[in-house]
């Protein structure tokens, strides 16, 4: 009797694995042939041996905290952090590097080590002197120095001054067309047309090379004129056909150029979806996954910004609208919302898997593991 009760619990626990494997096998097909294709198998082999919180929190790119940020690291296990002017303030590079390989030390998986360094107005590093005499300058003011041959130079001495920091994904390159001074992000932007823009792409993303940085476009699919979305809900009402024919261009130039990373703003574009920010709406990561046959990660910009704070469930929305990492400053309000739509299947384990997996294959490509 006790053997036959042992051999029942035996099938039991090899049908559970066998259904859990097969759940992953379907993670993998579901996914694409794309850059990363090459580390899916090694990412799907680490997907299995993670627990439910660990897979939440690994799509997480979470705001440095002000403090404890190591223990909340050892507790969470987040997928990344990124680091704002803050961070850096009155801090030795040597200060940096010790910190950052600190909180290298307790993450289980290797950690994204994000910033904004696209120089000019928007630089979290190099507004401190301490770790560089002066701002990196903007796009804008580089290119009318020395066109692209100087943003080309600009950007390997960016990287090199990152990588020796220990941060590993550059938010940067802003690739929205902004031709207007009126416009609110034309002091970010190179504020040159389309055709000029996707050059800059190709420069930038081909001088990163082997540079141990990630970049990662934005904000997708185009900002146009449109309002910031810092401080609330921004609504683009330009034609489809000038979206396509127009901010589209320098992303397909990145996709095609085997860009790694795109993140996506918090606009509603009233042509492809009215009633979500493009960062929530489904038929927008359609639009950059299916249509333009985006196989990188797609991450959100912060949902802590004006545009989404007030909406209800956003963490929710962001994963089910196919978002690979969440840009987020609550981490327990996000872990928790995740874990309860999980619990009422609004989310399925899969869909999670799916995002997982995508994140881990980047690292692996990015060699971090």
């Amino acid at each position: 009797m006790k053997k036959k009760l042992f051999i029942l619990i035996l099938v039991i626990f090899l049908v559970g694995c066998s259904n859990t494997k097969e759940t992953v096998s379907k993670t993998v097909k579901l996914s694409d042939n794309g850059i990363f294709s090459k580390y899916y198998s090694k990412a799907t082999r680490k997907l299995e041996s993670m627990t439910l919180d660990e897979k939440i929190s690994q799509i997480l790119l979470v705001r440095y905290p002000d403090v404890n940020q190591k223990n909340i690291l050892k507790e969470y296990q987040f997928g990344g952090y990124i680091f704002f002017s803050r961070d850096f303030k009155n801090k030795s590079k040597q200060d940096i590097i010790d910190e950052i390989n600190n909180l290298q030390e307790v993450s289980k998986i290797p950690l994204l080590t994000a910033v904004d360094e696209e120089g000019g107005i928007v630089a979290r590093v190099s507004s401190s002197d301490l770790l560089r005499a002066e701002r990196f300058k903007s796009p804008r003011d580089l290119y009318e120095i020395g066109g692209l041959d100087r943003i080309k130079e600009d950007n390997i001495e960016k990287n090199k001054l990152l990588k020796e920091l220990g941060l590993n994904l550059n938010l940067a390159p802003v690739v929205d067309i902004a031709t207007s001074t009126s416009d609110y992000m034309y002091s970010r932007s190179l504020g040159e047309d389309s055709e000029t823009t996707s050059k800059f792409v190709e420069i930038i993303l081909s001088s990163s090379k082997e540079s141990g940085v990630s970049n990662s476009l934005k904000h997708f699919p185009g900002y146009g004129n449109n309002a910031d979305t810092h401080n609330g809900i921004s609504v683009d009402t330009r034609s489809y056909d000038s979206i396509m024919n127009n901010d589209l261009l320098p992303f397909k130039e990145g996709i095609n150029d085997g860009a790694e990373s795109i993140l996506v703003s918090h606009n509603i574009v009233s042509s492809i979806d009215k009633d979500n920010p493009a960062s929530l709406s489904k038929s927008i990561h359609k639009l950059l996954r299916k249509d333009l046959n985006f196989t990188g990660v797609i991450i959100t910009d912060d949902l802590d910004m004006g545009a989404i704070k007030e909406i209800d469930n956003a963490t929710v929305k962001a994963v089910l609208a196919g978002n690979d990492l969440i840009i987020t400053t609550d981490y327990e309000e996000s872990i928790n919302a995740i874990r309860k739509a999980l619990l009422d299947q609004t989310i399925k384990e899969e869909e999670l898997d799916r995002l997982v997996l995508r994140v881990l294959a980047w690292k692996y490509y990015k060699k971090l593991m």
